[in-house]
This record gives C-alpha cells, structure tokens and sequence, in this order.
C-alpha cells in the first residue's frame, strides 16, 4: 500500500517519454469480475492505450488486461473498450481541451483505492523527437553535473 490508500497494480512508463503531461486526474474504471482479479495480479499492458469522448461519457481504448485462468468462460475481450468514471463537471472541462490541436488523454497508470480500480489519466500533448532528444540530453547533464559536485544526495 502506497500513500492513503493506493495499491498501484502498473505503470504507463512509455507515457511520459511519449507525451508532455499537462493535466492530471483520477478517473474510475469500469471492470467485469474476473478482470478485476486479473487486475489484482498484475497482468495488465498499456501498449498504445488511449482515452477518447463519446457522447458525454470516456472510454479507455487498446489497454489490455489479460484473461483470468480460473474465470475460462466468463473471461471478457483483453482488449475490450472499458468505460471510465468521472464526474459531469470534468467530463466537461475536458471536452473543450481535448478539443484543441494536439491534445490527447493518456492512462499514466492503474491502481487501487479501497477497493476500486482507478486509473491516472493525462492530458497530454505529443511529444516530437527533437524533443525527447532535448529532455534525454538535459537529463544526462543534469546526472553527470550530479556526479561532479560529489556524487549522489
């Protein structure tokens, strides 16, 4: 457990190399039983998953959650498209920035919060290469000047 509460079940590492976070917010996930315990063992992948807006409501596209082998025939589709709970205020508010060029929504990862599957969704903008280039190259700078002054904290 994690702080207040937070049991994190997987992280969307690629996300933030990919994507430059602008915004943040927890959303609820709507799961059928045996996904629920897949969840709880891990075996999800983020591969290329990604939010969209349809019709007033949020949908969490491409993320895949494997079958539970004790579930057999009550096993859903891995790669099903899962509705994501928010509240109309926020559901809102991202319509209008979604909207703009170039933004996306993101899951960065997922967890527990007593008892309920929540996800971390971004509002993201992409990333081109020159600019993982520039953040990989101030990265190294910033660990070798770490190195100089005496090495780490």
């Amino acid at each position: 457990m994690g702080e207040s509460g937070r049991q994190v079940v997987a992280t969307n590492r690629k996300a933030r190399r990919e994507y430059e976070v602008l915004e943040t917010l927890e959303a609820g996930l709507v799961l059928k039983g045996p996904e629920v315990k897949s969840l709880r063992l891990g075996k999800v992948a983020f591969q290329d998953a990604y939010a969209t807006l349809d019709g007033g409501e949020v949908w969490l596209h491409s993320l895949h959650i494997s079958p539970y082998e004790q579930a057999n025939r009550f096993n859903e589709d891995p790669l099903r498209t899962r509705k994501l709970l928010l509240n109309r205020s926020e559901i809102r508010k991202l319509v209008g920035k979604v909207e703009e060029k170039g933004l996306t929504l993101v899951p960065l990862d997922i967890y527990f919060r007593r008892g309920r599957a929540k996800v971390t969704l971004a509002l993201a903008r992409g990333r081109k290469l020159h600019d993982k280039r520039e953040k990989l190259k101030r990265q190294t700078q910033e660990r070798e000047a770490e190195r100089a002054m005496g090495g780490h904290r």
